[in-house]
């Protein structure tokens, strides 16, 4: 009996010590690389207005035809859900891969046809076609192809990412449904919410 007692305060103090912060995945765990850009509004927006707040961030452009669509739908639904849940200190950002064309006043435009909440999500442009490719690349382990000449259409990743309050990169999902893997809709909202409670990935 004296043994099982012992053997229960050790599990229960494991249990206690290990923490249900997120682990990023093997793949990222890096901080966000500095960056410069412009948001819809046409301010100046960079990783320094990001600390503090944990960020959904995806990749999109206004021209799109085909996936970018039901991707902006499905963030708009993380936060609408967020904001009914009364979650504070979060933060949306949109990354443009198709920066020559994609101006603020575009970008405005494009998140009002989806009644985006633009005083916490952020859509930006402003920087060249090298940068947004890097860019994407470096952080993200995702393809961020501008359109090319012929192609009105760019190529990038559909997942969407989320990142802590020091800009460390924790793990992605799948920003729309593909085959028989739903838009984890759910899985993102609680997942925003344990980095607000428990705070940033300690290393």
């Amino acid at each position: 009996m004296k043994k099982l007692l012992i053997l229960m305060s050790i599990i229960f103090v494991l249990a206690a010590c290990s923490n249900s912060r997120l682990d990023p995945k093997p793949s990222y765990g890096n901080q966000l690389t500095e960056f410069t850009a412009a948001d819809e509004d046409g301010g100046t927006f960079s990783e320094k207005e990001m600390k503090g707040k944990v960020w959904i961030a995806d990749f999109i452009f206004t021209n799109c035809e085909t996936v970018c669509p039901p991707m902006t739908f499905n963030m708009t639904k993380v936060v609408d859900e967020l904001e009914k849940e009364g979650v504070k200190d979060y933060g949306i950002i949109s990354f443009s891969v198709d920066p020559k064309r994609d101006t603020p006043a575009k970008l405005k435009k494009y998140s009002k046809q989806y009644g985006a909440k633009t005083d916490n999500w952020k859509l930006v442009t402003g920087y060249d076609e090298k940068f947004i490719r890097q860019f994407g690349e470096e952080n993200f382990k995702t393809i961020a192809v501008p359109p090319t000449a012929g192609n009105d259409q760019a190529t990038h990743g559909t997942s969407f990412y989320l990142i802590d309050q020091n800009g460390t990169i924790i793990k992605d999902y799948i920003g729309k449904d593909t085959g028989d893997q739903k838009f984890p809709k759910g899985e993102i909202v609680e997942d925003v919410k344990t980095l607000i409670k428990e705070g940033p990935y300690k290393k």
